[in-house]
């Protein structure tokens, strides 16, 4: 039987809520175990502090024991605090980075994907203004492949991947900017020669993930983290999934942050959990 370990978050927020909705569902598939990780007594709803902080990341190395020791073959995260962690003295951006440092992993991405959208991010949680410097050929190619090979799991056997620009009007021939035609266009060239799926871009990014939407695309790489969760939390926000890609073994998380200010009223919507376990287990 398949085991999928889930971690509350911190539990001063919505995390164990939304784990009990979930698993009280009838909604999940039959035929997995699932274990929850962390101490809910160690938080007062809507009251985060240091302890509850605490909590969130020693569920999180309990996950990553039980996902190296073979006694999970997936994890589904709860929403944590970056700013609780980071007091800490935790030193990554988020958990996608911390189970990449985890599993020595350097190949990975962040995917978020929902019932509408799909959407690869070729940078994460970096300031807009640091973007132009970080995109590189290879990141845009390592993206790339990293989608079209989650949608391939999924049992799209040639995925259709539009790769967004980073420019109004996609840099209208080089007028507003050179990075589609400097970075972007040799990676979907690249991408393409892999033979691995058909892609399409630099697309202007204002109007691709209206093509998606509508079914032409599979997923869209997006170039920033905001340029690509905008849209996708405007269509997906009750079923989005996060996915750390290149893992060994699947994580997923709700694309919804502790909400403290509903944690313990009764207000919490548990279908982005829902949508992160049965993703889980379907990948593991």
């Amino acid at each position: 039987m398949p085991r999928i370990a889930i971690t509350l978050g911190d539990p001063a927020g919505i995390g164990p809520e939304v784990v009990d909705f979930a698993l009280a569902s009838g909604k999940l598939p039959p035929g997995f175990k699932f274990e929850i990780l962390g101490d809910r007594s160690a938080g007062i709803p809507g009251k985060p502090d240091a302890r509850s902080a605490a909590a969130a990341l020693a569920a999180l190395d309990l996950a990553v024991s039980a996902l190296k020791e073979g006694r999970a073959d997936a994890v589904v995260t709860g929403p944590v605090s970056k700013d609780a962690l980071q007091a800490l003295g935790f030193p990554f951006p988020g958990q996608t980075e911390y189970f990449a440092h985890a599993f020595g992993v350097q190949d990975f991405g962040m995917l978020l994907t929902g019932h509408t959208l799909t959407v690869g991010l070729a940078t994460i949680h970096e300031s807009l203004a640091a973007v132009p410097s970080l995109l590189s050929v290879g990141r845009i190619t390592r993206i790339g492949m990293l989608t079209a090979e989650f949608l391939k799991r999924r049992g799209i056997g040639h995925p259709r991947i539009a790769v967004a620009g980073l420019n109004p009007h996609a840099g209208e021939n080089g007028a507003f900017g050179d990075e589609e035609t400097r970075i972007i266009l040799p990676a979907t060239r690249i991408l393409n020669e892999s033979g691995t799926a058909t892609f399409t871009g630099p697309a202007v990014p204002d109007a691709i993930f209206r093509d998606a939407a509508q079914g032409h695309f599979h997923a869209v790489i997006a170039m920033y983290h905001d340029q690509g969760l905008i849209p996708l939390k405007l269509l997906d926000f009750d079923n989005a999934v996060n996915v750390t890609l290149g893992l060994p073994k699947p994580r997923t998380s709700p694309d919804h942050g502790t909400a403290f200010a509903i944690a313990g009223k009764g207000l919490a919507d548990p279908s982005s959990m829902i949508s992160a376990i049965r993703l889980a287990c379907e990948l593991a």
